[in-house]
Protein backbone atom coordinates (compact mmCIF):
# COMPACT_ATOMS: atom_id res chain seq x y z
CA UNK A 1 0.00 0.00 0.00
CA UNK A 2 1.44 3.23 -0.77
CA UNK A 3 2.26 5.93 1.35
CA UNK A 4 -0.76 9.10 1.38
CA UNK A 5 1.27 12.12 0.46
CA UNK A 6 1.53 14.60 3.33
CA UNK A 7 -0.87 17.21 3.40
CA UNK A 8 0.41 21.08 2.29
CA UNK A 9 1.60 23.09 5.01
CA UNK A 10 -0.10 26.59 5.73
CA UNK A 11 2.11 29.84 6.00
CA UNK A 12 0.46 32.33 8.31
CA UNK A 13 2.38 35.87 7.74
CA UNK A 14 2.14 38.58 10.30
CA UNK A 15 4.54 41.46 10.88
CA UNK A 16 4.69 42.61 14.60
CA UNK A 17 5.91 40.73 17.46
CA UNK A 18 2.64 41.35 18.86
CA UNK A 19 0.55 39.52 16.27
CA UNK A 20 2.36 36.65 16.23
CA UNK A 21 1.64 36.72 20.30
CA UNK A 22 -2.08 37.00 19.59
CA UNK A 23 -1.99 34.15 17.10
CA UNK A 24 0.10 31.56 19.31
CA UNK A 25 -1.91 32.58 21.85
CA UNK A 26 -4.53 31.05 19.92
CA UNK A 27 -3.44 27.79 19.56
CA UNK A 28 -2.80 25.13 16.64
CA UNK A 29 -5.49 22.52 17.38
CA UNK A 30 -7.80 21.42 14.24
CA UNK A 31 -4.57 22.18 11.53
CA UNK A 32 -4.60 19.91 8.48
CA UNK A 33 -0.71 19.25 8.19
CA UNK A 34 2.13 21.72 9.32
CA UNK A 35 1.46 25.22 10.02
CA UNK A 36 4.17 27.94 10.40
CA UNK A 37 3.45 31.63 11.95
CA UNK A 38 5.88 34.22 10.45
CA UNK A 39 6.98 37.35 11.58
CA UNK A 40 8.10 39.14 8.44
CA UNK A 41 9.12 42.80 9.92
CA UNK A 42 7.33 45.68 9.48
CA UNK A 43 7.17 46.70 5.60
CA UNK A 44 6.70 45.85 2.44
CA UNK A 45 10.67 45.20 1.83
CA UNK A 46 11.04 42.89 4.95
CA UNK A 47 7.75 41.13 4.04
CA UNK A 48 8.61 40.32 0.58
CA UNK A 49 12.35 39.18 1.74
CA UNK A 50 10.67 37.12 4.41
CA UNK A 51 8.20 35.61 2.87
CA UNK A 52 10.67 34.91 -0.37
CA UNK A 53 13.23 33.10 2.02
CA UNK A 54 10.81 31.72 3.53
CA UNK A 55 9.05 29.74 0.50
CA UNK A 56 12.52 28.91 -0.82
CA UNK A 57 12.56 26.11 1.57
CA UNK A 58 11.20 22.79 0.43
CA UNK A 59 9.38 21.79 3.26
CA UNK A 60 7.23 24.98 2.39
CA UNK A 61 7.41 25.87 -1.30
CA UNK A 62 4.15 24.75 -1.92
CA UNK A 63 2.52 25.93 0.99
CA UNK A 64 -1.02 28.07 1.24
CA UNK A 65 -0.20 31.39 2.34
CA UNK A 66 -2.21 33.90 3.96
CA UNK A 67 -1.07 37.56 5.27
CA UNK A 68 -2.75 38.52 8.51
CA UNK A 69 -2.55 41.21 11.52
CA UNK A 70 -3.79 44.56 12.17
CA UNK A 71 -4.99 47.02 9.52
CA UNK A 72 -6.51 50.52 9.57
CA UNK A 73 -9.81 50.98 8.30
CA UNK A 74 -10.98 53.27 5.57
CA UNK A 75 -14.61 53.41 5.22
CA UNK A 76 -16.68 55.27 7.88
CA UNK A 77 -18.57 53.05 10.35
CA UNK A 78 -15.74 50.88 11.12
CA UNK A 79 -14.44 50.17 14.34
CA UNK A 80 -11.48 48.62 15.95
CA UNK A 81 -11.80 44.78 16.16
CA UNK A 82 -13.78 44.44 13.17
CA UNK A 83 -12.35 42.33 10.06
CA UNK A 84 -11.11 42.48 6.72
CA UNK A 85 -10.84 39.57 4.27
CA UNK A 86 -9.72 40.95 1.01
CA UNK A 87 -10.72 39.75 -1.86
CA UNK A 88 -7.85 41.32 -3.22
CA UNK A 89 -4.49 43.26 -2.34
CA UNK A 90 -3.04 45.62 -4.39
CA UNK A 91 0.44 46.94 -4.59
CA UNK A 92 1.69 49.60 -6.78
CA UNK A 93 3.33 46.64 -8.82
CA UNK A 94 0.58 44.25 -8.98
CA UNK A 95 -3.14 43.33 -7.71
CA UNK A 96 -3.55 39.67 -6.55
CA UNK A 97 -6.64 37.58 -6.21
CA UNK A 98 -7.66 36.20 -2.73
CA UNK A 99 -8.99 32.56 -3.13
CA UNK A 100 -11.90 31.37 -1.02
CA UNK A 101 -12.76 34.53 0.58
CA UNK A 102 -16.68 33.10 0.82
CA UNK A 103 -15.37 30.34 3.24
CA UNK A 104 -13.20 32.82 5.25
CA UNK A 105 -16.07 35.31 5.69
CA UNK A 106 -18.32 32.28 6.96
CA UNK A 107 -15.49 30.59 9.31
CA UNK A 108 -14.73 33.73 10.78
CA UNK A 109 -18.60 34.61 11.26
CA UNK A 110 -18.55 31.53 13.59
CA UNK A 111 -15.14 31.40 15.15
CA UNK A 112 -15.61 35.28 16.42
CA UNK A 113 -18.94 36.08 16.73
CA UNK A 114 -20.29 39.32 17.07
CA UNK A 115 -17.92 40.89 15.31
CA UNK A 116 -18.61 42.52 11.85
CA UNK A 117 -16.69 41.14 8.15
CA UNK A 118 -15.85 43.46 5.59
CA UNK A 119 -15.20 41.99 2.42
CA UNK A 120 -13.46 44.43 -0.58
CA UNK A 121 -10.13 45.25 -1.73
CA UNK A 122 -6.84 45.74 0.50
CA UNK A 123 -4.83 48.33 -0.09
CA UNK A 124 -0.22 48.18 0.54
CA UNK A 125 1.33 51.37 1.90
CA UNK A 126 4.91 51.71 2.90
CA UNK A 127 4.14 54.01 5.68
CA UNK A 128 1.12 54.37 8.29
CA UNK A 129 -1.95 56.04 6.57
CA UNK A 130 -3.72 58.88 8.49
CA UNK A 131 -5.82 61.95 7.80
CA UNK A 132 -6.25 63.18 4.29
CA UNK A 133 -4.51 59.79 3.01
CA UNK A 134 -7.05 57.93 4.02
CA UNK A 135 -9.89 59.51 2.35
CA UNK A 136 -7.61 59.31 -0.71
CA UNK A 137 -7.18 55.72 -0.60
CA UNK A 138 -11.13 54.97 0.31
CA UNK A 139 -11.88 56.69 -3.23
CA UNK A 140 -9.94 54.49 -5.21
CA UNK A 141 -12.29 51.42 -3.77
CA UNK A 142 -9.96 50.41 -1.21
CA UNK A 143 -11.44 49.29 2.14
CA UNK A 144 -8.49 49.05 4.21
CA UNK A 145 -4.53 49.52 4.44
CA UNK A 146 -1.82 47.82 5.92
CA UNK A 147 1.75 47.96 4.83
CA UNK A 148 2.87 43.85 4.26
CA UNK A 149 -0.50 41.83 2.95
CA UNK A 150 -0.21 43.23 -0.64
CA UNK A 151 3.70 42.53 -0.84
CA UNK A 152 3.50 39.27 1.46
CA UNK A 153 0.55 37.30 -1.57
CA UNK A 154 2.69 38.88 -4.28
CA UNK A 155 5.99 37.29 -3.39
CA UNK A 156 3.55 34.58 -2.30
CA UNK A 157 2.47 33.70 -5.91
CA UNK A 158 5.59 34.72 -8.06
CA UNK A 159 7.22 31.63 -5.65
CA UNK A 160 4.67 29.19 -7.45
CA UNK A 161 1.00 28.41 -7.89
CA UNK A 162 -0.99 28.07 -4.44
CA UNK A 163 -4.04 29.74 -2.82
CA UNK A 164 -3.48 33.04 -1.28
CA UNK A 165 -5.53 35.02 1.33
CA UNK A 166 -5.61 37.67 3.52
CA UNK A 167 -7.37 38.33 6.34
CA UNK A 168 -6.84 41.82 8.83
CA UNK A 169 -8.36 42.92 12.33
CA UNK A 170 -9.14 46.80 12.23
CA UNK A 171 -7.37 48.09 15.25
CA UNK A 172 -7.82 52.06 14.17
CA UNK A 173 -10.61 53.71 11.76
CA UNK A 174 -11.22 57.23 10.32
CA UNK A 175 -13.45 57.38 13.50
CA UNK A 176 -11.09 55.49 15.76
CA UNK A 177 -7.06 56.99 14.86
CA UNK A 178 -5.17 54.40 16.82
CA UNK A 179 -1.90 56.51 18.79
CA UNK A 180 -0.29 53.89 19.94
CA UNK A 181 -1.08 50.21 20.43
CA UNK A 182 -1.49 47.56 23.18
CA UNK A 183 -2.46 50.93 25.41
CA UNK A 184 -5.76 51.81 23.76
CA UNK A 185 -9.12 50.10 23.62
CA UNK A 186 -9.34 49.68 20.28
CA UNK A 187 -5.60 47.66 20.14
CA UNK A 188 -6.86 45.56 22.95
CA UNK A 189 -10.05 44.59 21.13
CA UNK A 190 -7.94 43.78 17.89
CA UNK A 191 -6.04 41.50 19.79
CA UNK A 192 -8.34 39.65 21.11
CA UNK A 193 -9.96 39.18 17.73
CA UNK A 194 -6.59 37.64 16.37
CA UNK A 195 -6.34 35.61 19.00
CA UNK A 196 -9.88 33.78 18.01
CA UNK A 197 -9.09 33.77 14.13
CA UNK A 198 -7.30 30.59 14.02
CA UNK A 199 -10.16 28.30 13.29
CA UNK A 200 -11.49 29.93 10.48
CA UNK A 201 -7.86 29.62 9.07
CA UNK A 202 -7.67 26.10 9.52
CA UNK A 203 -10.95 25.60 7.89
CA UNK A 204 -9.99 27.87 4.79
CA UNK A 205 -6.70 25.30 4.05
CA UNK A 206 -8.59 22.67 4.66
CA UNK A 207 -10.40 23.14 2.12
CA UNK A 208 -7.74 24.45 -0.33
CA UNK A 209 -5.57 21.85 0.22
CA UNK A 210 -2.57 21.65 -2.16
CA UNK A 211 -0.95 17.83 -3.48
CA UNK A 212 2.27 17.65 -3.24
CA UNK A 213 4.41 18.13 -5.81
Amino acid sequence: MSAQPAPAPLLIACALGIEQLALRAGGRGGADGPVTVLRTGMGPAAAERSVTRVLADPALCDAAVLATGFCAGLAPGMHPGDLVVAEETRDPRATTACVGTDLLVKELVRAVPGRTVHTGPLTGSDHVVRGHERSELLATGAIAVDMESAATLLSAVRAGERPVAAVRVVVDAPEHELVRIGTVRGGISAFRVLRSVLPAFFEWHRSLLLPRR
